[in-house]
């Protein structure tokens, strides 16, 4: 991939690290720019470099917060947990806390994260969300159980050898993945694969994917909530979609187009399941063009 916009060395971004602790577990978290906040929240198997095309030209902008989520990365990954969905959201009104942040706040999401910041808009329309939402914007994700189209070594973790294959998985099974879900053009550089393979290895990550495997059916618990919350919400929404992942591209955005009320979707033809990886300007155009027009409507 040749991006015009110049990422982030993953030894550059390990220097900006920072810690805090989260029911016991220590979580690596990144901060950057100043203005009102954005939270980029990732998604699974990865971390929150993801964004690192991104994070320069959003923090010139906007006053990034962004963590692994407790699982992945570089955060704790602790044996034997019951990870959740809303526990991760949890985790995220945390870090905003540890922050001070209690302004409006604006949300970017990724597959995972996506079910994060549902449960966040749901927590928002409940009214008992400290931080309330000014915008959310979703990437690829599992938005809808019924159009979530899982890849096999996914279906396998959540089966009774989930455990097995988490520790037999390899880099060239992750490789072989990612190039099944990025797009024709697009496929992941051996470098950034490098740096996924190595998070996963970190702190025996392997060991624990198929427990964070569970996220799948949790959504399929949390469905009906999480619509109506995307349904009745009068937070800005908008879907910026890699048109050709088979997990949750142009399929996802059509049933997104059938529920939601006035949906705002953009399509990025021949890109898959990490447009922020794979078509970072395009994510950064729309997501400003999203932005420019919240402002254009509150100075109507």
């Amino acid at each position: 991939m040749a991006a015009a916009l110049d990422g982030i060395p993953f030894a550059d971004w390990l220097a900006t690290e920072q810690h805090f602790s989260f029911r016991g577990q220590r979580i690596a978290y990144w901060t950057a720019g100043s203005g009102e906040p954005l939270l980029l929240i990732h998604g699974f198997p990865t971390l929150a470099w993801d964004w690192h095309y991104l994070w320069a030209p959003l923090a010139q902008r906007y006053r990034l917060i962004a963590c692994d989520l407790l699982g992945f990365g570089r955060s704790a990954k602790p044996r034997g947990h019951a990870y959740s969905l809303l526990e991760q959201a949890d985790l995220q009104e945390a870090l905003l806390d540890e922050l001070a942040v209690n302004q409006p706040l604006h949300v970017l999401a990724h597959d995972y994260g996506d079910s994060v910041a549902q449960e966040l808009l749901a927590r928002h329309q409940d009214g008992v969300l400290a931080a309330p939402l000014a915008s959310l914007v979703f990437l690829n994700g599992g938005l809808f159980p019924e159009t979530h189209k899982p890849v096999l070594v996914q279906k396998l973790l959540l089966s009774p050898l989930g455990a097995l294959i988490g520790r037999l998985f390899a880099r060239e099974k992750l490789k072989q993945n990612f190039q099944r879900i990025f797009g024709p053009d697009t496929p992941p550089r051996e470098d950034e694969l490098d740096v996924f393979w190595q998070m996963l290895e970190h702190n025996n990550g392997r060991a624990g994917l198929h427990r964070l495997m569970r996220y799948m059916p949790e959504r399929r618990v949390h469905r009906e909530r999480w619509v109506r919350a995307m349904q009745q919400t009068a937070v800005p929404l908008r879907v910026i979609d890699g048109a050709v992942d088979p997990i949750s591209g142009a399929h996802m955005v059509a049933r997104y187009r059938e529920l939601i009320p006035n949906p705002d979707t953009v399509l990025l033809e021949r890109i898959g399941h990490y447009p922020q990886v794979e078509a970072p300007e395009a994510v950064l155009e729309h997501y400003l063009a999203f932005r420019q027009r919240l402002r254009s409507d509150a100075n109507a």
